[in-house]
């Protein structure tokens, strides 16, 4: 059976009309290239490869996740350095233009004209940002960063934000800085990437504090992942606690395995049909309002 076909058995079996994958990256072709070839090198640095499991041209990745059956993505962008983030913005705005099934994605980085464009990017039909505080290398509390912030929790555009110390952790990953944002902001909301690995527990405890707070099942709960970070099973209770705040995000196309891991990892704990569906679909459909 084919991968398009074998991925379509899992949700079809669930009853659902497809798959919404809130976390998959669409870039410019030279900062793909930057971002595979960080990944290239990670295997000699580490000593546990990641092969790039969808290196191909942009085209062959979005007829991929269309033959798939998944209904709607988006294009995770993320700047380095300051007056970057604009331009991506428009090559998104131009990608979501042409490609109808993608989520328009903006992101930002503190700057001083971050607040006037993420306001334009919002009146302008953004429906995701992204955050990366570990490669942007910056504190969410920056007070560059406190405009936008205010002006994506009154407009209730989800933000998908690495925040976790995983892979690596960076100066200003971890819990303890989206604590203190939340305690500012308690009504963003923010999609916590990875689950917030290998800080479970805390983003879990962040969830149950703040009611829009979200968390993407990315590279989570898979073989690959589970080998070096196990999610603790003492805390798997709590995913069925949260079912109608999990989201399926895969990272495709920089995984180092078949798309369908990720969805059979969902089934690791036996956590029921209805979880697969509001995970799988219909809890990003509620949160994006996709019919």
């Amino acid at each position: 059976m084919s991968e398009d076909l074998r991925v379509q058995e899992f949700w079809r079996a669930l009853g659902l009309p497809g798959i919404i994958d809130v976390h998959t990256h669409f870039m410019p072709a030279n900062v793909m290239e930057k971002v595979w070839g960080y990944f290239d090198a990670v295997g000699p640095l580490t000593g546990r490869e990641w092969p790039i499991h969808y290196r191909h041209e942009e085209d062959v990745r979005v007829e991929h996740l269309r033959g798939f059956g998944v209904r709607r993505f988006t294009s995770m962008i993320y700047p380095h350095k300051p007056e970057m983030a604009g331009w991506l913005n428009q090559w998104s705005a131009e990608f979501a233009e042409q490609t109808p099934d993608c989520l328009r994605t903006s992101t930002f980085y503190p700057e001083e004209s971050a607040a006037a464009y993420v306001a334009e990017a919002i009146e302008s039909g953004t429906r995701v940002f992204k955050s990366h505080i570990q490669v942007g290398d910056y504190s969410p509390n920056d007070p560059l960063l406190d405009p936008v912030w205010g002006v994506l929790q009154e407009a209730g555009v989800p933000v998908v934000i690495h925040c976790g110390s995983g892979p690596a952790p960076g100066t200003h990953t971890g819990p303890g800085p989206i604590a203190e944002l939340l305690s500012r902001y308690p009504r963003l909301h923010l999609i916590i990437a990875h689950m917030g690995l290998p800080e479970y527990r805390e983003f879990l405890d962040l969830a149950d504090q703040y009611s829009t707070v979200y968390l993407d099942t990315t590279m989570t709960f898979t073989d690959y992942t589970e080998a070096a970070t196990p999610f603790p099973r003492d805390q798997v209770h709590r995913l069925a606690e949260l079912q109608e705040r999990i989201v399926f995000g895969s990272d495709f196309p920089n995984i180092p395995y078949p798309y369908l891991d990720a969805l059979e990892g969902l089934t690791r704990f036996d956590l029921g049909e209805p979880w697969l569906r509001a995970v799988c679909h219909d809890n990003a459909a509620r949160l994006f309002a996709i019919d």
